[in-house]
């Protein structure tokens, strides 16, 4: 063609992308700005049908994006100048990887020519993220074509299907841009999509169905085990529903971390963590079977008493291998939600049975002896902040939890209820990037958003709130302050070195949170006795906006309150 040299490439590709994700059905952007990302940049402003957020901290822009994935389950774009921007979009896509959840990485980067010179802001940007992602594409410098819509339409179709999986996660797509960036003026070659408006290539996913045969198999063994769980952690990928239906036709306790979103009904049994403290208990309640659907259980004591000695069926629908203590000795690679709803109507009808009526015992008598503990004590304590704060969200709420103790409050508290989705960073388990994941879950979340976080997750991410107050996006931060790093409090290290425990572990940042709250617009609500905390609560979520509740505790006397809580379960359960 002999005009192709003249004809803006660069802009035609970025806006062919843009509108190709759009026809996958993807709906939200997070851009850090940059230069060389400028073709991409305009071309997602350009598009009304994105949400385009733009952030000065990549890692937030990142954590954003992964944020919306995670309550959407639809793939969000992210995009980065290049250089060292690039490198700040890690550890979202480490998490992204490790929580299967779908995110389009895309950054910018000098074209083949301006690599290896000594060009500016220029890093070698290939397979940057490892076997982190489950595609990366560097298609080279857009060039103009007669025909360009096969190639780049093409591609944009086949990064969303990538993300999707199975497994989901996160895809890279490394663009370079030659100058000028910006468009040049010149006609924009024509790549057009299919005329129905659909997708250049859809994919169909087939559900995991489980064989007939495995099912017969899985069916009568678990008909001819009294003593078995069912055990649900983050991920599981399944509905309330399902379990209520399998526990009922089985006749076994649930042992379900709040993340999995399915403790509930009359099955649940939610003081687990503190009745396998209990060593008569633990040894006695020893299973026979256990059905295991998505993660481990968050709790060290839980995951250390299903060890190898008690024979495990693992179900994930990609096979992933979620079995960090090696205690596996059957994986099932399907659906889950599959699998529960079609052993449920194979297992005999529903049956009570004595070891049913062990733990939904124990379950009563340590949920009634916990309640009273905590209920009396008014200054506050941050296992009763994590149970009143589930218990005080209106139904159709998320609440996202942070790592650390947070999401270990969360599970040893809570009581079970419905009408609550829970979210966390829990694929890699660290406080990177939390306040973002929260306002990206917070712009696209039906209800109330809510976060339970401790003071250094805040701090770590305080660039997340850069701008917070004015993104139109209501989300309330339940902080929990005090003064440090609160887990350490819990480990070996806190008696076995305590000459060097505040310095290098419980970490004191000695800061006023009401006044970091105060430089982003954001309005702070102290709660300064336990009764406090759920007033507080709901009058943020009703006020709307970003809203900040304070919690302050001591980390000395959280780790003494929580012994007294062990100890009165232990009472309750009387083994």
């Amino acid at each position: 063609m002999s005009d192709a040299a003249t004809r803006d490439a660069q802009t035609a590709l970025a806006r062919t992308l843009v509108d190709e994700w759009v026809r996958h059905g993807v709906r939200h952007a997070a851009l850090a700005p940059g230069s060389r990302s400028t073709p991409l940049a305009l071309a997602l402003a350009r598009d009304g049908r994105i949400r385009l957020e733009v952030f000065v901290d990549e890692r937030s822009a990142a954590f954003f994006a992964l944020g919306t994935a995670k309550e959407s389950g639809r793939p969000a774009v992210v995009v980065c100048t290049s250089g060292t921007a690039a490198a700040h979009f890690h550890a979202a896509v480490l998490e992204a990887h490790h929580s299967r959840t779908p995110l389009l990485v895309c950054t910018a980067d000098r074209p083949p020519e301006l690599r290896d010179v000594g060009a500016g802001q220029t890093i070698d940007q290939t397979k940057l993220y490892g076997d982190a992602v489950r595609w990366f594409v560097d298609p080279g410098p857009p060039e103009d074509s007669d025909n360009p819509a096969p190639l780049w339409r093409s591609l944009a179709s086949r990064a969303v299907a990538e993300t999707l999986g199975p497994p989901a996660g996160p895809v890279h797509l490394n663009l370079p841009f030659r100058e000028p960036l910006v468009p040049t003026g010149a006609p924009v070659p024509e790549a057009p999509g299919r005329a129905d408006g659909a997708p250049w290539t859809r994919t169909i996913r087939a559900r995991r169905v489980p064989d007939p045969t495995d099912l017969d198999r899985l069916a009568q063994r678990i008909s001819a085990t009294e003593r078995g769980l069912l055990v649900a952690g983050w991920g599981a990928a399944v509905d309330a529903p399902a379990v209520a239906r399998f526990a009922g036709a089985a006749g076994w306790p649930v042992l379900a971390d709040p993340l999995s979103g399915v403790r509930t009904g009359p099955h649940a049994v939610s003081t687990y963590g503190a009745l396998l403290r209990v060593p008569g208990f633990a040894d006695a309640c020893r299973p026979d079977l256990v059905l295991r659907v998505g993660a481990a259980l968050t709790g060290k004591t839980s995951s250390q008493w299903l060890d190898e000695s008690v024979p495990q069926i693992l179900v994930d629908p990609d096979g992933v291998w979620l079995d960090p203590r090696r205690a596996t000795s059957e994986r099932v690679a399907v659906d889950a939600q599959l699998l529960l709803e079609a052993l449920a109507d194979r297992v005999p009808p529903s049956r009570t049975t004595s070891w049913l009526d062990v733990w939904t015992a124990a379950e009563a008598n340590a949920r009634r002896a916990i309640d009273e503990l905590v209920d009396g004590w008014d200054t506050p304590f941050e296992g009763r902040v994590a149970r009143d704060v589930v218990t005080g969200l209106p139904d159709g709420s998320t609440l996202v939890v942070a790592s650390s103790m947070p999401v270990r409050d969360v599970e040893a508290f809570a009581i079970p209820r419905s009408g609550v989705r829970f979210i966390a960073n829990r694929g890699t388990n660290g406080v990177d990037g939390f306040v973002s994941t929260v306002l990206g879950v917070a712009a696209i979340a039906d209800g109330a958003c809510v976060a339970l976080l401790g003071d250094l997750a805040l701090l770590h991410d305080s660039n997340g709130l850069l701008g917070a107050a004015r993104r139109g996006i209501d989300a309330t931060f339940v902080v929990l302050d005090n003064d440090g790093g609160g887990i350490f409090s819990f480990l070996p290290q806190a008696e076995a070195v305590p000459e060097s425990f505040e310095l290098l572990f419980g970490t004191p940042h000695g800061l006023d949170l009401t006044a970091l709250a105060a430089l982003h617009d954001i309005p702070v609500a102290e709660a300064s006795t336990s009764s406090d905390v759920i007033p507080a609560l709901q009058k943020a979520i009703a006020a709307g906006g970003v809203q900040l509740v304070l919690v302050r505790t001591d980390r000395a006397d959280n780790v003494a309150r929580h012994r007294e809580v062990w100890a009165a379960a232990r009472v309750a359960v009387g083994v």
